[in-house]
């Protein structure tokens, strides 16, 4: 259920409950499906957008990963050359490409929030779509500075199901109803054909209904960051905001509960990706669900990621 009191702009108030998190018909890192009890919370309608991001780094001076020169420590034997800011990209190929292959992505230099598509390119106006080329800790530091956390993965997976309890969508049980779009998801072949009147890409948020508990964009559009630790399954008690869980310094390896969560920027390991984003696909990618979960670097910025922002109850009272 949802609630019209915000504590924030733009936020929504989520009871919670008792629910089935996961799937055990889909990918496997989905299951096995486990009853996950989760707190009440507040969480962001809509993901942070690029005009919400530029206020943040207008007020602090913050630089993201994306913007900042790689440590040389941290690339042994790379030449200086390539020791240059930048982030992952998008870019169509001109034919058809083996889809284990991901020749899809390329480094660019310069790319970031700022740049999405690289030099030449600009948030300006894309102001109301959703930041991009964030890593985790950029994430982190945003939410922090609005007095907020991130969610974790079973608090984004229950806000994002809407009260659909078991539903494979965040709207329902078929894909397109009545044949319409409920998510910027791709159309067409991946990565080679795209359907849409314009080139693949990000849109503005809310471009598509809400959710049952008025969030928009939990699927589709970008993948959002998470505070969990990944794990390759559901191991019980995943997710609880109440037990104040936290992670120590990650190691990078794999973690052996999944839920436990981040309670200061990390740079490094493994974390839970929820939503999917405009890439995914009915040919290769089917994680446009609120059970899909990816497992990517907290280091490894890119053009089809971004987060929302959440606030836990307890915290509000304190």
């Amino acid at each position: 259920m949802t609630d019209t009191t915000r504590p924030g702009s733009g936020m929504v108030s989520i009871h919670g409950g008792r629910f089935r998190m996961g799937s055990d018909h889909h990918y496997p890192e989905e299951g096995p499906s486990t009853d996950v009890e989760v707190g009440d919370f507040w969480i962001d309608a809509i993901p942070v957008r690029n005009r919400d991001f530029a206020e943040f780094v207008r007020a602090t001076g913050y630089v993201t990963l994306a913007e900042r020169p790689p440590d040389r420590r941290d690339f042994p034997g790379a030449l200086p050359h390539l020791l240059v800011p930048g982030s992952a990209v998008f870019m169509m190929p001109s034919g058809p490409v083996d889809l284990r292959s991901v020749t899809w992505w390329h480094y660019v230099p310069n790319a970031s929030w700022r740049a999405p598509d690289g030099p030449g390119s600009g948030w300006e106006d894309r102001q109301d779509y959703p930041v991009v080329h964030v890593a985790l800790e950029d994430a982190v530091a945003y939410c922090a500075w609005m007095g907020k956390t991130l969610p974790t993965e079973a608090e984004w997976e229950y806000a994002a199901r809407g009260g659909l309890a078991g539903a494979p969508y965040a709207w329902g049980d078929v894909f397109e109803p009545d044949g319409v779009p409920m998510a910027n998801v791709w159309s067409g072949e991946f990565p080679v054909l795209s359907l849409k009147p314009r080139p693949p890409g990000t849109e503005p948020v809310s471009s598509y209904p809400p959710n049952g508990y008025g969030l928009f964009d939990v699927i589709g559009n970008v993948w959002e960051w998470t505070a969990s630790v990944y794990s390759s399954q559901h191991r019980g008690s995943v997710g609880s905001p109440c037990c104040g869980s936290s992670a120590s310094p990650y190691d990078g390896a794999e973690a052996e509960q999944a839920g436990t969560v981040i309670t200061s920027p990390v740079l490094r390991g493994d974390f839970v990706l929820k939503g999917g984003s405009y890439l995914c696909a009915r040919n290769y990618c089917r994680r446009y669900r609120p059970s899909a979960r990816l497992r990517h670097p907290a280091d490894s910025p890119a053009g089809h990621i971004g987060f929302r922002c959440a606030r836990r109850m307890n915290a509000m009272a304190g």
